[in-house]
């Protein structure tokens, strides 16, 4: 994938650009409005590919009335996604659910107790990737759009996607995830940007938050789905002490024992399958893995980063009591978890919704 998501100035998009047809053709003042916010130096994340638009979403916050066809919703203070479209032409990517993670991370950060949005049925597409993230139906408005809305205050947990950005707590135990700086670093690039949350936003857009790493433990691991993970940059070089450091946060979603001491639970080619396009490592390398005696499939949502500056290396973490033994087998309580993210100047409220 060749293209990249910017924040950019409607200014400097190009609304003549086949991408917009549809909005056109839904909303007869799409035109005008896109003029008014250009003229008011408003932006949006826009993913451009070969300088064809691939997707573009706009967010903006409000404190009034949604008014529906049977009811209407009080004033509150909201995040509105004002439109978030899809090319046809990248929908197998997975530039939508990383749009939906950028929104949601905005939002985590505000004081607006609800996000939604606006969209027909005949996109069955993009409202089940709303669902998927927890938006539930509220009814529909005048023009006869599904307004999907997400309050703060009634997070769904039952499982990480729904909660997202938040995490579920009532977790009683994290793990720490430790990665190869190499590996770190194509999976997780963004969690160096230090200070530049346009340029970590833009990232997380274009990667996606679902996350596959492949652990090969020399025994099994105890992370379970639901509970928090710690990932940790592992460094090879020198001053390992203070170059090998937990850099973000995620949430297991899924584990898949591919190899458990030699014995191997599917083929390669189910492996490499399973792995689809969540993962750094290409096909090569994944039939190489295939051949140790322990594979693990760890799947998990991005949830948070500390950001270069603020990632808690390994001398804070064993001054603390934070790492007394091989990293698969560390076993967090929540209290050292929050301890962790505390260090690394984190709000613990980030994952307590209520406000």
């Amino acid at each position: 994938m060749a293209g990249k998501f910017n924040w950019t100035r409607f200014a400097d998009v190009n609304l003549s650009d086949e991408f917009f047809n549809s909005l056109k053709n839904d909303y007869i003042e799409f035109t005008e409005w896109f003029e008014r916010k250009a003229r008011e130096g408003e932006q949006a994340l826009v993913f451009q590919e070969n300088n064809a638009i691939g997707a573009f979403i706009y967010l903006k916050d409000e404190k009034e009335e949604i008014q529906l066809q049977d009811k209407t919703l009080p004033v509150k203070h909201r995040m509105k996604i004002g439109t978030l479209k899809l090319s046809e032409k990248i929908r197998n990517i997975r530039l939508g659910e990383g749009a939906i993670g950028v929104a949601l991370w905005r939002w985590r950060e505000s004081c607006a107790e609800e996000i939604y949005l606006t969209v027909f049925e005949s996109h069955t597409q993009l409202i089940a990737l709303i669902e998927k993230f927890g938006f539930i139906m509220s009814g529909k408005n005048k023009r006869g759009e599904c307004v999907y809305i997400k309050n703060r205050k009634q997070i769904n947990y039952e499982n990480p996607y729904k909660s997202f950005p938040f995490i579920n707590p009532k977790f009683s135990r994290a793990g720490l995830l430790p990665i190869e700086e190499q590996f770190h670093d194509k999976l997780f690039p963004y969690s160096e940007l230090q200070g530049n949350v346009s340029a970590l936003e833009e990232a997380v857009a274009g990667n996606g938050i679902s996350k596959i790493y492949i652990a090969t433990p020399s025994s099994g691991i105890s992370y379970q789905i639901g509970e928090p993970l710690c990932i940790y940059r592992k460094y090879n070089g020198p001053n390992k002490g203070f170059r090998s450091v937990v850099t973000s946060y995620a949430t297991v979603t899924h584990i898949e024992v591919i190899k458990n001491q030699g014995y191997a639970n599917c083929s390669v080619e189910k492996f490499i399958e399973l792995c689809g396009n969540k993962t750094i490592f290409d096909e090569q390398i994944l039939s190489g893995v295939y051949n140790r005696p322990n594979v693990v499939m760890i799947e998990m949502v991005y949830n948070g980063y500390f950001g270069a500056g603020n990632n808690v290396n390994f001398f804070a973490l064993k001054n603390n009591n934070l790492f007394e033994d091989y990293p698969y087998n560390i076993q967090y309580t929540k209290e050292q978890f929050e301890t962790i993210l505390k260090i690394g100047r984190v709000n613990v409220l980030l994952f307590t919704p209520y406000i």
